[in-house]
């Protein structure tokens, strides 16, 4: 007996089943592709972290230094600290090796600084560094209250280059008048670096920071 032939209205059924499941399967194959960017976003995401743990941003008393080759000073955009504060302790002297090729760090140990300090150590021979200027420079920064290097341009061995307009107020303040070649100490009070934040690499709410600063170059801002 022959067998027998699938009317019209199966043939739809079966046509609409088969589409039905090249549709389910295509949303699959959709959404495991999202998974895996997602992934691979987030992976990159955590690489920068990790490498820029410091950027110098505006942003008053919630700045950071920078630690990325390209872009080094201090930023608004750190996490939030898990640190001790250290409001009314006293700076003590640099507990931390130096890296390679970085000059002393002069701390004046004592009660910290309420106003900004800035100290000529080496005088520059170039031109004057004019306030948001493009600069190129070597850096190495110490917290007051734990004598820790918290960051410096000379452990990556490679100069930070970066917009004064874009770096904490201390820097802003502190660096123009310089003149390329010079090398500088600021002692920056909390309200000119990262206040009641902190960083969240080594600088608490309420430090006072140190640094010696080297202008290697100096470019007028566009």
């Amino acid at each position: 007996m022959a067998a027998k032939k699938p009317n019209r209205q199966q043939m739809k059924r079966k046509q609409a089943t088969r589409a039905a499941r090249a549709a389910e399967e295509a949303r699959r194959r959709r959404l495991r592709r999202r998974r895996r960017n997602i992934g691979a976003v987030v992976a990159v995401v955590a690489a920068v972290g990790v490498l820029g743990a410091f950027v110098f941003t505006r942003g008053g008393d919630t700045t950071d230094v920078a630690t990325t080759p390209s872009s080094t000073a201090p930023s608004s955009t750190a996490p939030r600290t898990t640190l001790a504060s250290a409001a009314g302790k006293p700076c003590v002297p640099v507990a931390d090796a130096l890296p390679p090729g970085a000059p002393a760090v002069p701390v004046k140990v004592g009660p910290p600084p309420t106003m900004l300090v800035t100290e000529d150590l080496k005088p520059g021979t170039g031109a004057v560094v004019a306030a948001g200027a493009k600069l190129t420079v070597n850096y190495v920064g110490v917290a007051c209250s734990t004598g820790m290097v918290f960051d410096s341009s000379y452990k990556r061995g490679k100069p930070a280059e970066l917009p004064l307009s874009n770096v904490i107020p201390g820097w802003q303040q502190g660096i123009p008048g310089m003149k390329v070649g010079g090398q500088r100490l600021l002692g920056i009070p909390p309200a000119q670096g990262y206040g009641e934040r902190g960083s969240g690499s080594g600088i608490g709410p309420q430090e006072t920071l140190w640094f010696v600063v080297e202008v290697l170059d100096a470019k007028p801002s566009a």
